[in-house]
């Protein structure tokens, strides 16, 4: 049976993770979370008590925790989605996206190389390409795309790729990275898109929308984004890279009004702020190698994941006034009342 170490398995993506994996597979969870405001323990509730589960509240930068982690769980397998990951926080201020995702990866990678682990996979991102022309449809991320980071977030996000591909080849550190598009569907932080519109929604308040809203996103449901990881784990090459999307491109705006028809609300609730600085104008990832080399497909398309993710919301709505309330509700302030038209 092996034992998995997945750091920041609180959060958005890593919490359905861990619940997809211990559904799927007969391995030991161990989840690393620091706990920041994004890593909430409540995503988990469900399977708490399952055994081969176990919670460990720790922070990736602490060299001798994470060694010590390792060495008394006989961890074999790393799977890092310990980050700091919001674009307009790293804007504010990109110190801690520095330390979390570059410092961080490099004592996991350090561990993974001095304790002779068997894998160690890096989730990464799309946004590690730069932006994609929104007029030239055809083209997509591929894996050989060159990085071209625009924001603090994705330029902290490639130099943990970098890290990782160099650990792989100066140590033949058995590394893999996977790459994916925008995620959704339950637990999400309401931080982001469909969530926080959903919330805005429902409290009939004004819903921001960047710019002209004529941003494109690739939107992967967050299952799927688990069971591509989940295959990449298993199958993959070691020392490759592995872009998982949706196939699912949407303007923003055409997401936010869509929502809104869902939710039985009116398009006035909608109000365009001023544009974000370096904001990617679009994102689209090609699937085709996972698709063709490790037999993954995503299950859902967006029409019934965005009704299953706002169905969700809805029936859980005392989970997400609570997240909202305190650190969120700060971040918020402080990143859109500047904007406001």
């Amino acid at each position: 049976m092996k034992n998995i170490l997945v750091t920041g398995g609180a959060g958005f993506i890593g919490s359905n993770f861990v619940r997809y994996m211990l559904q799927n597979f007969d391995y030991r969870i161990f989840n690393f979370d620091k706990l920041t405001y994004a890593g909430n323990l409540e995503n988990l509730t469900d399977i708490e008590n399952h055994s081969n589960y176990k919670f460990i509240k720790g922070d990736i930068c602490d060299k001798e925790f994470v060694e010590s982690t390792i060495k008394e769980n006989k961890i074999d397998t790393i799977v890092n989605f310990a980050a700091e990951s919001h674009v307009d926080r790293s804007i504010l201020g990109s110190r801690e996206f520095v330390v979390t995702n570059v410092l961080g990866t490099q004592v996991l990678l350090d561990a993974a190389k001095n304790l002779g682990l068997e894998k160690y996979l890096q989730v990464s991102t799309d946004e590690v390409y730069g932006s994609l022309p929104e007029d030239k449809k055809e083209i997509k991320f591929t894996e050989l795309t060159p990085l071209t980071t625009n924001s603090p977030y994705s330029a902290s996000k490639a130099s943990a790729d970098l890290l990782c591909n160099a650990y792989h080849h100066t140590h033949r550190l058995p590394v893999l990275i996977t790459r994916c598009s925008n995620n959704y569907g339950p637990y999400q932080f309401p931080e982001k898109l469909i969530p926080l519109m959903i919330a805005k929604a429902t409290d009939g308040e004004k819903l921001p929308v960047y710019g002209d809203g004529r941003n494109v996103r690739d939107w992967l449901y967050v299952e799927d984004h688990c069971s591509g990881i989940a295959a990449v784990l298993e199958k993959g090459k070691i020392g490759e890279v592995y872009n998982i999307g949706g196939n699912n491109e949407w303007y923003n705006i055409d997401i936010v009004k869509l929502i809104l028809e869902k939710l039985g609300k009116d398009e006035s609730q909608i109000q365009f702020v001023k544009d974000r600085p370096g904001h990617d104008r679009r994102y689209a990832i090609d699937s085709s190698k996972i698709m063709r080399e490790l037999g993954w497909a995503p299950k859902y398309q967006f029409p019934e994941g965005i009704d299953m993710t706002i169905k969700w919301y809805m029936e859980n709505e005392k989970w997400w006034r609570e997240v909202m309330s305190g650190e969120y509700m700060k971040y918020f302030e402080k990143n859109y009342s500047s904007k406001i038209k």
